[in-house]
Order: C-alpha cells, then structure tokens, then sequence
C-alpha cells in the first residue's frame, strides 16, 4: 500500500487538475473536428484514448520533472515532501515508472493514424525539455503552453484533417491560456523560487500580473471568438462560450497573488473553463 501511495504521490493522481487541462485541449480539437466530421461514434471512442493518454503522459511527465528538480525541490516549501525529493523512492525506480508510463502511452498512439503518430512522437521534445525551461528563461509558461496544447493538432490530425489556420488558430488560443492559469498557479512558489534562481512569468510580471492576466484571457477569447464567430448560433453553444470567458475573467478579479490558497482555486477553475469550452464546441449543432 506505502508503494501505492508512493506512486500516486509522484504521479499527481491524486490531484486531476493536472491531467484535465492536458485533457481539455484535446477535447476541443476532436469536438471542432467533429462539427464538419459529424461521427459521433468516432469522438466517443477517440476521447477515451485521449483521456487514457492525458492520464498517462501527464503522470510521466511529473515524474520526470520531479527527477530534473529534486533538488530544487528540497528548497521550496510547497515541494520538499515530494517523493523523490524527500528521498522516499529512488530516482532509478522512478525512471522505471517514466518508461513503463511512456511505453503504456504510445500504445495509445498507435491506434490512431500516421500523421498523428508523427505528431505525438513530436511532443515528446516538448515534454521533455519542458523542465529545463525555468531554468533559462521567464517564460517556461510559454512553453508549458506549447506543450499542454499540442493536443489540439493531435486531435484534429485524428479526425483525418489536414493542419489548417483555424486549427492553429484554436492552438495558439490555448497556449494563451496556459500563459494565464500557470502564471496564477506559479505565483504560489515566486519567494522561494527567486531565492534558488528559477524563473517564471509569475516573476517577471509580479508588478503588472493581473494586466498579464488580463491581456493573455482576452486574446484567448478573442480569438476563439474569430474562430466561432462563422459557426454559432443562440443556443446552448453560445451560453457555453460566454460561461468559458466569464470564469477567465473572474479569475483575474478574485485572485490574490498574496494568498496561495486564493491562486489555487483560481488555477483549479481552469477544469470549468475547459469543460465549458468543450460544452460549446461539442453543442454547435444542438
């Protein structure tokens, strides 16, 4: 049982929020591919294994982050008790776990066709240099973006599109959202990781944040906007758009950057804002 919770620890099971907003993405592409698709048997089917391999590669990924900072992790309060910081697995084992979860993920991916394939193998440099990034640049937000996103491109490419603009213009919504609730979710360690030198958006706009916040929402829904605008009507989808972009928004007016427990469940509303998007998507045609 100890080796259970271990694991669990160190995969973040225990904390969906993670795995969701992996998830959400990829949801979002399968539903706007499904608009012009219209194979509802298809999206079911092809949102289990996205699920079951958000699960999957968002556990792997915060094993090998857990290993790349374990001594980082040692400094900052919020993380010191970590498995493999706090010493209760070694950092062999845990690779053992990366590799099996990696192995378990690309089972996943080779049910679907070559061109997502290629594009699944492609995210695996994203997933993995990922946490270097803090390391070398503010703007590891950007790049977690880039990778928690990829999803979408992966999904539409599943559906049997070809890569368009509005596709990359969904994608480029999302990055913009991952800039927003990571750089609330970061704010919860910026004394500790300006001490030990590593660096975030949450860092560089701690003066000016809830601006940033404001400027990184509002592009995302501009853009998912332009890229609606064409397809809704006034029905359920469009309730659902506007209760996506409300929860945004409200995020900046309650959060307090002064207050960890305040910029976690703000972070955590993102699960809402995902849903509420998928919602509007998957309910164009209703």
């Amino acid at each position: 049982m100890n080796h259970l919770k271990i694991f669990i620890e160190l995969t973040r099971l225990n904390k969906p929020i993670g795995f969701m907003l992996l998830f959400w993405p990829c949801s979002w592409g399968l539903a706007y591919a499904n608009y012009f698709k219209q194979n509802t048997s298809t999206l079911i089917y092809y949102l289990i294994l996205f699920f079951v391999g958000s699960v999957l590669m968002r556990s792997a990924g915060c094993i090998f982050n857990d290993i790349v900072d374990r001594d980082y992790d040692k400094k900052v309060e919020r993380t010191k008790y970590r498995p493999i910081a706090s010493g209760q697995i070694s950092v062999k084992r845990s690779l053992i776990y990366v590799l099996i979860l990696c192995l378990l993920a690309f089972f996943v991916l080779i049910q679907f066709n070559l061109t997502t394939i290629l594009f699944g193998m492609g995210s695996m440099i994203f997933a993995f240099s990922y946490p270097f990034m803090k390391r070398i640049t503010y703007w590891p937000q950007l790049f977690l973006g880039l990778t928690f996103n990829w999803g979408i491109i992966m999904a539409w490419t599943a559906m049997g599109n070809e890569v368009s603009f509005n596709i990359i213009i969904l994608y480029i919504s999302a990055i913009f959202w991952t800039l927003g609730y990571d750089t609330i979710y970061g704010t919860q360690d910026m004394s500790d990781d300006e001490i030990i030198g590593l660096k975030s958006t949450s860092i560089k706009f701690k003066k000016n944040i809830k601006l940033f916040l404001f400027v990184s929402y509002l592009i995302t829904s501009l853009l998912i906007i332009y890229l609606f605008i064409e397809l809704l009507e006034i029905n359920f989808s469009l309730f659902f758009l506007i209760s996506f972009i409300i929860t945004l928004f409200y995020q900046i007016f309650k959060f307090n950057e002064n207050k960890p427990a305040d910029c976690l469940r703000m972070f955590k509303l993102n699960n809402l804002s995902g849903f509420f998007l998928f919602l509007s998507l998957v309910t164009i045609n209703i």
